[in-house]
């Protein structure tokens, strides 16, 4: 897990491999700005983790489902993030769901996390309910 302010990232590539500065993509979302899409929302609950945010991933997680607290893990290091569905999840929609692959390393093991999230809109905000994963893949190091 990197610990990095917003500012140390400004002009850096975005942690959710989209291609787009950090300060342009999840930077304002995970600082408060609501998400445009599901998609969005869930770069920016990768970014999160990857930048040891448990703010983000707590405000943005529906109350429904919302635990009280989140522990991060010091020693895992997400490398890398692909979508690899979305279905609905528009500016426009009440509902979506975005499928990813997060890749991880850790210091004795690397892996990849897959899920398939459900989102819900309320109030012109994206909020992260909950999510099907696929069996954990552990990879040797």
């Amino acid at each position: 897990m990197v610990s990095a302010g917003a500012g140390a990232l400004r002009d850096a590539p975005c942690p959710c491999f989209s291609g787009d500065r950090f300060d342009r993509c999840c930077g304002p979302v995970v600082d408060g700005t609501a998400a445009p899409t599901a998609e969005r929302l869930m770069r920016s609950r990768y970014t999160a983790f990857a930048l040891g945010r448990a703010d983000h991933l707590l405000a943005s997680w529906h109350p429904s489902t919302r635990p009280h607290s989140i522990e991060l893990e010091d020693d895992v290091e997400w490398r890398r993030l692909v979508i690899v569905d979305t279905e609905r999840g528009g500016p426009f929609d009440r509902d979506g769901v975005v499928e990813f692959e997060a890749h991880w390393r850790a210091t004795d093991a690397r892996g990849m996390l897959r899920e398939r999230s459900r989102f819900v809109r309320e109030d012109r905000r994206w909020l992260y309910v909950d999510g099907d994963v696929a069996p954990a893949a552990k990879l040797g190091m």
